[in-house]
């Protein structure tokens, strides 16, 4: 069983909608903060702006800054040779595999003009212009919508985000190695300005010895900018039509909390 400290606050669930695709990439959100976003900010992009895509298309003309130190010109390359071989292998003609070859025409067409990706690690302290801290992000920006898929680097810079939550209207984090850092995610949520309204596991990641998933997505809102009752959700997780597996091959992971 999880803490009760991560156990979401009672939202309708007429109020949670999905955000992405219905697999990993994908995350509940509450559709009352599209209209009060003023920009969504992402850390962590690797092959995937689903999600930034389906905001986009919620929320037509907004503003998107996405920071990935990975994805440059040598991951594009790599990743189209690899794709090559994977089609040449194929016994049969699949149209997704070819458009797979061709992703990197996708990235460029989705990230221009005020959608923007930026080839920098989002760390705690800068050493050089490879590198971005979440003050520096964060400056010039209120009512953002942060997004935070760093794998593991995101306890890291769990300080400087809460330290600049007033500026978030909502939060959507992955949190890696749970069983690991359990202490350090109780620290980040104590006397926080946002709320935790969802939680799925992340089935990528597995469970460990007591059955509790070792990765997790939290939603967190800012209830200062959107009410939300001070009561503990009574929703079994995951939210059938809402939540979907990461992993298709892998069972859904049923999340219990400490009462």
């Amino acid at each position: 069983m999880l803490p009760k400290f991560l156990k979401p606050y009672h939202v309708k669930l007429s109020n949670l909608i999905r955000i992405g695709p219905k697999t990993d990439g994908g995350y509940v959100i509450d559709k009352r903060v599209l209209n009060k976003t003023k920009i969504l900010i992402t850390c962590g992009l690797n092959d995937d702006w689903e999600f930034e895509k389906s905001f986009l298309e919620q929320k037509p003309a907004i503003k998107i800054i996405t920071f990935d130190h990975t994805v440059n010109q040598d991951f594009w390359v790599k990743r189209f040779k690899k794709d090559i071989i994977h089609f040449l292998l194929l016994k049969k003609l699949r149209i997704s595999k070819i458009l797979d070859i061709f992703k990197f025409i996708n990235y460029y067409l989705f990230f221009r003009e005020n959608r923007k990706h930026y080839i920098k690690k989002v760390v705690l302290k800068k050493k050089n212009n490879k590198e971005i801290t979440i003050p520096k992000i964060l400056k010039n920006y209120d009512k953002v919508f942060l997004k935070v898929d760093i794998e593991g680097d995101e306890y890291k810079i769990l300080d400087d985000i809460k330290k600049n939550s007033k500026k978030i209207i909502f939060l959507v984090i992955e949190f890696h190695s749970l069983h690991k850092n359990i202490e350090k995610i109780k620290r980040f949520l104590n006397k926080l300005d946002l709320k935790i309204i969802h939680i799925h596991a992340n089935n990528y990641g597995g469970i460990d010895k007591y059955g509790n998933p070792k990765v997790i997505e939290l939603s967190l809102i800012n209830t200062k900018e959107v009410k939300v009752n001070n009561v503990f959700s009574k929703k079994q997780y995951p939210i059938l039509n809402l939540d979907f597996k990461n992993f298709k091959r892998n069972d859904e992971i049923k999340i219990k909390f400490n009462e």
